[in-house]
């Protein structure tokens, strides 16, 4: 049998994974020395995190090690099945070289297996709507050749946008400079960032005041977006329910109101990066552009 791995990074909601029957990687941080694993918000971790971040403590993210894939692939490889992985994006974390050491071991060690993954140059919700497709393909019994075949075709269909209330948190993580996230402070700056067709983050937009983030995010919608009303619209924030409901009605108006418009937090993993006041977007969008 082939099992459909996915990772908490894809901040996939846990009553959805919990009904695709997904096997899930959990991915670790910490939070002032403390280490935690996310959980796709099953015990309301994006709550605590973010109150905690709040009151000041300084989140870190950790990548797995060796033995933590082991010990993720190793019992469905034993029990006789197959592994496809959908990842998150590989240029954001240099844990897949631990994960890659993992798959090398157990394909010597179960050489009849078969242990596959895809990079679907994706972070956050933007893997969300890509796992959500792609175990549609998996559940009508596509192979895992067929399913990365899918994958590599569908990410670049997919549009995720964020605006970032606090720039700190990009400077901590290397996204801005120094000079940069105290200028951008000061004059009330929103970076508006975008997962680009190499699974980077990239600047493509500014914005004053969290009002504009939303008008851009709208904006990017309408113009990059295609049969947008046909796939899944994913609103994600931390601590930003007003815009993002906000967000929300404008799709409503925009795309009717049979639309699937889903409305989460983000998680801790990648609040960490992010920051409190963060609001997020993916949508279907015409290939190859953002």
């Amino acid at each position: 049998m082939l099992k459909f791995f996915i990772d908490t990074n894809s901040e996939l909601w846990y009553e959805t994974a919990d009904k695709m029957n997904c096997e899930i990687i959990n991915m670790p941080y910490c939070l002032d020395g403390e280490l935690l694993q996310a959980d796709l918000g099953r015990n309301k971790d994006y709550i605590k995190f973010f109150e905690r971040v709040k009151n000041g403590a300084v989140p870190t993210t950790c990548g797995l090690n060796k033995q933590n894939y082991i010990e993720y692939f190793e019992p469905h490889l034993k029990n006789g099945d197959d592994i496809i992985y959908l990842t998150f994006s590989q240029k954001l974390s240099n844990t897949f070289e631990y994960m890659k050491q993992a798959i090398a071991d157990l394909k010597g060690k179960y050489p009849e297996r078969a242990i596959s993954y895809v990079d679907t140059r994706q972070i956050s919700i933007g893997i969300s709507l890509i796992i959500i497709k792609a175990y549609e393909q998996y559940k009508a019994g596509a192979t895992a050749e067929e399913i990365i075949e899918f994958v590599e075709r569908f990410r670049d269909e997919v549009g995720t946008y964020f605006g970032v209330d606090d720039l700190m948190h990009l400077k901590r993580g290397g996204r801005v400079s120094p000079t940069t996230a105290v200028i951008g402070t000061l004059l009330g700056v929103k970076p508006i960032l975008v997962l680009d067709s190499t699974g980077s983050i990239v600047k493509c937009a500014t914005a004053r005041r969290m009002s504009g983030v939303v008008k851009s995010l709208f904006d990017n919608v309408k113009k990059y977006g295609e049969n947008v009303a046909d796939y899944p619209v994913i609103i994600a924030h931390a601590m930003q329910e007003q815009y993002a409901n906000e967000l929300k009605d404008l799709l409503v108006e925009y795309l009717g109101v049979d639309a699937d418009i889903r409305v989460q937090y983000i998680g801790p993993t990648i609040g960490t990066h992010c920051g409190v006041g963060t609001i997020g977007i993916t949508f279907h969008k015409k290939a190859g552009k953002f």
